[in-house]
């Protein structure tokens, strides 16, 4: 479990280098940072328990930033 934290670095490390190539500073910035803290708790040695409840808290906390983002900070359409 913990070789997959290390998976999600390099894939967030991925995504945050084609966004800062496509001028999308702050994006970059996230991208980066979830890098560095996804290949620290790779690193860590946790139990699987403690690698899955730590993933679900992770998608808890982007699905909520991503709906306030989406609903206060963009707007609505009409």
């Amino acid at each position: 479990m913990a070789r997959m934290y290390r998976v999600l670095g390099f894939w967030t490390l991925v995504i945050g280098l084609m966004a800062f190539a496509g001028h999308m500073t702050e994006f970059a910035l996230l991208f980066f940072a979830q890098a560095v803290a996804f290949v620290f708790l790779g690193y860590l040695n946790f139990t699987e328990r403690t690698y899955i409840v730590m993933f679900w808290g992770y998608m808890l906390v982007s699905f909520i930033g991503f709906t306030y983002w989406t609903v206060f900070k963009m707007g609505m359409p009409f």
